[in-house]
This record gives structure tokens, sequence and C-alpha cells, in this order.
């Protein structure tokens, strides 16, 4: 516990009041408990605990700010090493800040390794695994070569029983209307998409300048 102690002792000197409340509400969990660290200070807290981190794994996950330290922690080790602690990571995950900011920059030179992994995670009636699974799709998979994958996964995805997947899934989706436009409009024409999650998609991606004028007056006629 000497670690542990230490370690919140660090992050308490860096505590904020009034970022802990703001951080609190945009959280929407109150059973989340957040000290109010800023994610620049967690990010080079982890950096720093690296040569420590099968202690720092081991670090109860009482508060916001230790899960998100070990999720970044466990996201800058190469590809090989990261394997080993993504299961466990992912099963950490209860709340959208800490499952958007695990990005492990290592999937990029392993996508389709990695595959495997995600496609399993979607198939898991939880929450938080399938919306990272759906965030490490838009993080590093949408371009063409994956749009088959992206569009089996959002079908997996439970879109009516979790707010935070149905939100993943229309951020996945507008991404790809955005980048691969006539395969994924005909996408959104198959209706596959409950009402909800297809409105969403397409006013997320109405809300991009990377689309013309014309391709967005298309997207408003399919709202539905």
């Amino acid at each position: 516990m000497q670690y542990y102690d230490g370690l919140l002792k660090e992050l308490n000197s860096y505590a904020d009041e009034s970022y802990r409340s703001f951080h609190k509400r945009l959280l929407k969990n109150d059973s989340v408990n957040v000290l109010g660290v800023r994610v620049p200070q967690l990010r080079k807290i982890a950096k720093s605990r690296l040569k420590s981190l099968d202690e720092l794994l081991s670090c109860p996950d009482e508060y916001y700010e230790v899960t998100f330290i070990k999720l970044t922690a466990v996201s800058l080790l190469s590809y090989g090493e990261f394997i080993k602690h993504v299961d466990g990571c992912v099963a950490l995950i209860d709340n959208w800040a800490t499952c958007d900011c695990f990005t492990p920059k290592c999937i990029a030179k392993y996508r389709s390794e990695f595959l495997p992994y995600i496609l399993t995670y979607i198939e898991t009636d939880k929450e938080f695994y399938q919306r990272f699974a759906l965030t490490t799709l838009l993080h590093f998979y949408v371009e063409e070569k994956y749009f088959d994958t992206i569009i089996h996964t959002v079908k997996k995805a439970d879109t009516q029983k979790y707010y935070y997947v149905h939100m993943a899934v229309a951020w996945l989706v507008a991404e790809a209307i955005i980048k691969m436009y006539d395969d994924a409009v005909d996408f959104l024409n198959q209706g596959v998409l409950d009402k909800k999650t297809h409105n969403k998609a397409i006013q997320k991606a109405l809300e991009s300048y990377r689309l013309t004028d014309e391709q967005k007056t298309y997207l408003k006629g399919l709202k539905r």
C-alpha cells in the first residue's frame, strides 16, 4: 500500500476542486470517485510510472484518476506488452471519458492482429466493452479496407440498451459517412440502425466541414 499511498499523495497535490466538480458532472456517473486532476498531468504521471507498471496495476481502482493512469500507462507499451494487459484494462472501464481516452497508438501498426479483440468485445453484453470496440474502430479503422468490419460491428452493438453504445455507433457511422460517403449512405439507406441512432449519426455528420452542401442536403432527407 506504500506505493498506492504515494500515488494518491501525488495526485492530491494536483487536485483542483472546481475541476473535480466540473468533471464529475460530465461523467454522469455518481459511483465514480474523482479527485480533480487534469488530463495533461495524469498523462505525465502515467509516463513517469511506466517503470513500476506492475505496482501501478496492483493499486485499487478507487478513483477515476488511478484507473486513467493505469490505462494510459498500458497504452504507451509496445503492442506485444500491451496485449498482455488489454483485457484487464477494458474490464476497468466504467465511464465514457476513461473509455474514449484509452487509445493505444500501438494498435495503428497492428490493426489486423487486434481485430479479433474488437470482435470479441462487441459481443460482450457490457456497455463499455462495446463502446471501446467502437471507439477503437473510430480511431484506427475508418477506411475502405475495414468498412465491412465496421458495419458488422455496428450491427452487433446494442444501441437500444446502452446509451454510450448508441452514441459511439452514431459517432462511428458519422465518421464513415465523412470518409466513405457512398458506402456509408448505402448502409444508411438499408435502415439497419434504430431511428434514434440513425438520426444522431446524420446529425453528427452534418456538423462536419468535410462534406459538401449537396451531400448535407441529401443526408437531411434521410432523417427518419
